[in-house]
């Protein structure tokens, strides 16, 4: 793993529950960890549901292991990168080598 290619910095978000002043609970998503990932297999896809372009493209971010990603489960996280936010779909391990996680990912409809 080359440490040189990764030069964009993600910020990864955790959902939790919260109460409000009156006692109900809400779904936040506060910051939870950021770091440096490589970025790979960009595809932007643009398509068109109930008149409305949107963009609907999968994106690869490749992170360094660290004990904070291991504990992350795709259905409680997501990412944001330059300013737009990224559902994840997928972890990839890389073979449980303990050097690099792969986020497999896709750009939330807002």
């Amino acid at each position: 793993m080359d440490i040189a290619l990764m030069n964009v910095k993600i910020t990864i978000q955790k959902n939790t529950v919260t109460v409000d002043d009156i006692g109900n609970h809400v779904n936040t998503w506060t910051d939870w960890y950021s770091c440096y990932a490589t970025v790979s297999g960009e595809s932007p896809k643009e398509d068109t549901k109930a008149g409305v372009v949107g963009d609907s493209g999968k994106i690869d971010f490749t992170v360094r292991w660290c004990r904070n990603i291991s504990a992350m489960t795709a259905d409680k996280y997501r990412v944001v990168y330059s300013g737009d936010i990224y559902n994840i779909l997928g972890i990839d391990h890389m073979n449980f080598k303990k050097k690099s996680v792969k986020l497999k990912c896709q750009k939330v409809r807002r």
